[in-house]
């Protein structure tokens, strides 16, 4: 059965008293708007053979947002009705006083369609999702003998939203999400060893659950955790490194991207802050930030303020043109919005996020590059990783990586993590494949306590000069 479309002005909330409501919060304010949000999502898990997880949450609420200046009241409720608007929009006014801004201008709308408005959770039932999961655990199991245990994961959800302006204008968006994910563990003479992989995007589940996909991802699940079965401990000193395509591009994401955001440099807080127009890396580096790729998982058709999303060029042959803006960001700065003004939920209040980033590729021969590596590591995959804004300086850990001397792999190495700042690498990038990837669809980017989903993407790089610290000096 198809769930009834999101409505609030149809529903629960006159739309004429709700924009008399909102005029009202927003009276001498710069900015203001009112988010509606419905969200629904569904995960289930089956770890070892037994359903370890089988969840469905459902929620839904308003954001009410007055902006004047540097200052923004915002108030929400889960209750969606005229009389939790009035009470939000006396505490939204706190912040706007008995100020006499100036509106702002509004987005302007956009009827593209970046992803399907249908429910991914509908692609299949519950006893079917179950069903699926058993056979990518009995199919993994079978690929290799050395398998002693496997974790899938089936994940989706549907968020819709409503944006009522004070201006009388309304912006709707309704985004899906689906994703698969498997995890294996191996074992050889007593030594365990593991292995992800996953992804997903704006679609259906059923484009996930078809049997070449899941299979595909299970094999390079075990693939990853037959590698790591052979891995020696990792070299520690500086050393010139090989980043493969796709997803090690979370590292230019967490040590770059996060600086380039619209806030940390209007406040001077980013190590690249004031540095629009001038070198910050090397010649053929060019880095974008793109929320309108068709059906991927950082994509929005318009942002939480209603700005419909960009491409948005960050950095070009090695120049900083742009910084990522929201609407009260781009204001103080005197430049235009980009369309990453991101929130996790209607309790959320919007601020600079990144949508999908990425780095163009170049013209070298993946082989080549890593031919020309004379004593370094290849990291062809990452886990977690930590950044520091004021100074760029990060450190990342491996979850894939290889040893190379004399342009040849010598041996998979585990326990590596690369340490560096994003100025310096961005500076000392020596080399640019042509095999610019964007990753398989797994990317959630947190920022002061929110999290949202991001894709990241890059050709294979050669960077001199990083500190690696592993387990063996």
């Amino acid at each position: 059965m198809t769930a009834k479309a999101f409505r609030p002005f149809d529903m629960s909330l006159d739309e004429a008293a709700a924009l008399a409501v909102l005029r009202h919060a927003v009276a001498g304010a710069d900015d203001g708007e009112l988010y509606l949000e419905r969200k629904r999502s569904e995960a289930l898990v089956l770890d070892d053979g037994r359903v370890k997880t089988a969840s469905y949450d459902a929620s839904e609420g308003f954001g009410l947002r007055a902006v004047r200046g540097e200052v923004a009241g915002y108030a929400h409720s889960t209750e969606i009705s005229e009389s939790a608007l009035k009470r939000a929009a006396e505490t939204a006014r706190l912040a706007v006083g008995d100020g006499g801004g100036t509106l702002a201008d509004a987005p302007k709308g956009t009827n593209i369609k970046l992803y399907t408005d249908a429910d991914p959770m509908a692609d299949a039932t519950f006893a079917g999702k179950i069903d699926l999961l058993r056979e990518i655990d009995a199919y993994t199991r079978a690929l290799d003998p050395r398998v002693v245990q496997v974790s899938a994961t089936i994940s989706a959800g549907l968020q819709e939203i409503e944006i009522l302006r004070p201006e009388g204008l309304r912006f709707s968006d309704i985004r899906p999400m689906a994703r698969i994910n498997i995890s294996v563990i191996v074992e050889r003479n007593g030594r365990r060893e593991s292995g992800g992989m996953g992804g997903g995007g704006r679609y259906g589940l059923a484009r996930l659950m078809e049997p070449a996909h899941w299979q595909s991802v299970a094999r390079e699940a075990l693939r990853i955790a037959l590698v790591n079965l052979d891995a020696v401990p990792a070299p520690a000193g500086v050393m010139d490194i090989v980043l493969g395509p796709g997803w090690p591009g979370i590292l230019l994401h967490e040590a770059i991207g996060h600086g380039l955001e619209g806030d940390f440099n209007r406040k001077q807080t980013s190590a690249f802050s004031g540095l629009l127009g001038q070198r910050i890396a090397a010649p053929g580096v060019t880095v974008l930030d793109d929320g309108t790729l068709p059906d991927r998982r950082g994509s929005i058709s318009v942002d939480d303020e209603g700005t419909p999303s960009a491409r948005n060029v960050l950095i070009e042959d090695g120049i900083l043109v742009g910084y990522m803006q929201d609407r009260q960001n781009a204001r103080l700065m005197g430049v235009a919005p980009t369309g990453n003004g991101r929130r996790e939920s209607h309790a959320h209040i919007p601020m600079p996020r990144m949508t999908n980033t990425y780095m163009l590729g170049g013209t070298t021969d993946p082989a080549a590059i890593l031919a020309d590596l004379k004593d370094g590591i290849w990291a062809v995959g990452f886990g977690g990783g930590q950044v520091d804004i004021t100074n760029g300086k990060f450190v990342f850990s491996c979850t894939e990586a290889y040893r190379v001397q004399n342009g040849k792999i010598v041996a998979p190495v585990k326990g590596a993590t690369l340490i560096g700042d994003g100025a310096t690498a961005l500076k000392n990038i020596r080399a640019i494949g042509n095999d610019m990837q964007l990753d398989p669809g797994i990317g959630n980017c947190g920022k002061a306590g929110q999290w949202v989903p991001v894709g990241v993407g890059q050709p294979t790089l050669m960077i001199g000069g990083l500190t690696v610290g592993g387990s063996a000096a």
